[in-house]
């Protein structure tokens, strides 16, 4: 179930924030626009889209390397939001935060660069069985390549991870831990610190994948301890196609460049190379700028806000849409753990996810139905997929209204 505690917070005007979100004032089949799949994705608001607009209106240029004055102009706008990013999750240092095209390739890249330096044959890798994809691909294809072993924390019924067997899976083999924050499907908040700490006690580095924490929670990385964190702008009312790794920066010295070119180097010759300091190490070619200069947008609107007011918020939604699910005959709601974020996933009896999300979409409500990108996670509970609302700042208990009285119209149709 979601956190039952008592919350006080601060006026949180909805309706106000709706009217920053242009999308929303859209149709879809001829109906209001009601979205819940803010999973996959989040709106974008007007702040973030002007703010876009006006950087290549503006301010477009290349960064680094010109002596002009635009180039010198988005060179410290771009460098300005990665000041920005290492304040918002609290690094120590602006050179470890490392601009990517989101958490899939910050993932790929640890993975490559790790696994060139410090995986050999018969070297363990944990991860866990509620992970995404992107979270299991990666290694499994370096396990495959080194020769090494990938273990799996398992879930329990309730979807959340079963700590006691993660306790017995470290070993004098085990190199890297790499685990979901909140997990994507369930909403499951995992206990990471506890596990951060108990990876470090056997010199284990931990890789958390915050795409799903960083929209609800406070992160901060010294806090946790974690070695790596990894995020996506778009989904966190930031523009697509770029994302952040942030690492130690006593691991990022370490690691080999995970692509080479133009902007990773000091020096280049025909013999030998020497590659430029951090981050620029790890950001070869052209990088999204207008992407970052988005994603500084979208911290800043968050920050406005105040992410311990989403979080309250938040939270009071999913208490309620949970318990107005589980008034419908014949949902399950899959996942309840005690901790959780604005994630619901249920199956009904009798039903596909395909069928309830299709009937939905015809009265204009967005929610996701599949697997979610974690097959096994839906192998674990003996189902092919869910349907799954995700919620974000811009919801109202009107739209899990109009949500309930939608599955009841579906239900209705399909049995």
């Amino acid at each position: 179930m979601p956190n039952r505690n008592k919350l006080h917070i601060a006026p949180f005007n909805v309706e106000k924030i709706r009217k920053d979100f242009p999308i929303l004032s859209h149709f879809v089949n001829k109906k209001p626009l009601v979205y819940f799949d803010n999973g996959a994705t989040t709106h974008k608001p007007q702040q973030v889209i002007s703010r876009i607009q006006k950087f290549y209106t503006f301010e477009n240029s290349n960064i680094h390397r010109g002596v002009h004055a635009l180039s010198r102009q988005a060179t410290d706008v771009f460098e300005n939001a990665r000041k920005t990013v290492q304040q918002f999750i609290n690094a120590a240092h602006s050179h470890e935060i490392i601009f990517t095209s989101g958490t899939t390739e910050s993932i790929n890249l640890v993975a490559s660069s790790f696994g060139k330096k410090f995986i050999t044959s018969g070297d363990e890798i944990l991860i866990s069985e509620m992970e995404h994809h992107s979270n299991i691909l990666p290694w499994q294809m370096l396990c495959k390549e080194k020769g090494a072993i990938l273990k799996v924390i398992p879930v329990l019924e309730n979807g959340e991870l079963n700590i006691d067997i993660c306790k017995t899976l470290f070993s004098e083999k085990t190199k890297l831990l790499s685990i979901t924050h909140v997990s994507n499907t369930l909403g499951s908040i995992n206990p990471v610190k506890e596990i951060i700490t108990l990876a470090h006690k056997y010199n284990v580095p931990v890789l958390l994948d915050g795409a799903q924490s960083v929209p609800h929670l406070k992160i901060d990385v010294q806090d946790l301890d974690c070695d790596f964190f990894c995020f996506s702008a778009h989904k966190m009312y930031g523009p697509t196609g770029i994302g952040v790794l942030y690492g130690k920066k006593k691991w990022l010295n370490e690691l080999p460049p995970y692509q080479t070119g133009g902007g990773t180097i000091k020096t280049v010759s025909f013999n030998e190379t020497e590659y430029a300091d951090l981050p620029l190490k790890f950001e070869a070619g052209t990088p999204h700028i207008a992407g970052v200069v988005g994603l500084e947008e979208a911290i800043q609107y968050i920050e406005n806000i105040g992410i311990k007011n989403i979080s309250a918020y938040e939270n009071l939604l999913l208490l309620y849409a949970t318990e107005q699910l589980k008034k419908i005959i014949g949902l399950k709601i899959i996942g309840e753990a005690e901790k959780k974020a604005g994630v619901i996933s249920f199956i009904i009896e009798g039903t596909h996810p395909f069928d309830i999300g299709t009937i939905l979409d015809q009265q204009g409500i967005a929610v996701r139905t599949g697997h979610h990108c974690t097959q096994p996670l839906m192998q674990k509970f003996g189902i092919s997929g869910t349907v799954r609302v995700s919620l974000a700042l811009y919801n109202t208990k009107e739209e899990v209204d109009f949500l309930i009285s939608g599955i009841q119209k579906a239900v209705k149709m399909l049995l």
